[in-house]
């Protein structure tokens, strides 16, 4: 049924088809959270992140990534709580979305701790209100028995577009003042 994982050094997470419903859960900012195993690459543990200065409170910097620069975002903050606590735990979800051009981007996410690959076979839409996030980053409910889980909308959440302007907006307030 869910398939229990670590968090060691590093992860290959298995394809899926494109019918799937299998998602990757983990925690960030006290909630369980859940992302498409499709858009997750691999799973390392956390270690030498790089700050980079006048980008937004939720980009802890970068990593690299076998010779790639690869931002890291800090999930829990982004997600408008606040900034994770380094624990034993936590780890990044290395990330791969789609870009206008065809080409595929990664990300790094720090989330908590991950907890399980699984399957979920009923989605529910996102609710109308009473979220404790933004309602576009939400892409389902999954139910899971008698609970729910929030399912991730990654191109809502890690949206290239809006980060940056959130950038512009950050340097825009430093050098205007």
């Amino acid at each position: 049924m869910s398939k229990a994982l670590t968090a060691p050094r590093s992860v290959a997470v298995p394809a899926a088809s494109a019918e799937s419903r299998q998602f990757l859960t983990f925690a960030a900012g006290g909630e369980t959270l859940a992302l498409g195993i499709l858009h997750v690459r691999e799973i390392i543990e956390y270690g030498r992140v790089t700050a980079v200065p006048m980008l937004p409170a939720f980009v802890r910097g970068v990593i690299n990534l076998r010779g790639s620069v690869v931002p890291v975002i800090d999930l829990s903050a982004r997600l408008g709580r606040a900034p994770s606590t380094i624990g034993r735990r936590s780890c990044i979800v290395i990330v791969e979305l789609p870009e206008s051009d065809g080409e595929r981007r990664e990300l790094g996410l720090l989330v908590d701790a991950v907890s399980a690959v699984i399957d979920i076979p009923e989605i529910e839409p996102p609710p109308s209100f009473g979220a404790r996030m933004r309602p576009d980053f939400i892409l389902g409910m999954g139910k899971l028995d008698e609970r729910f889980v929030v399912i991730l909308d990654p191109t809502q959440t890690l949206s290239l577009d809006e980060m940056a302007a959130l950038a512009g907006n950050l340097d825009a307030g430093v050098n205007g003042a």
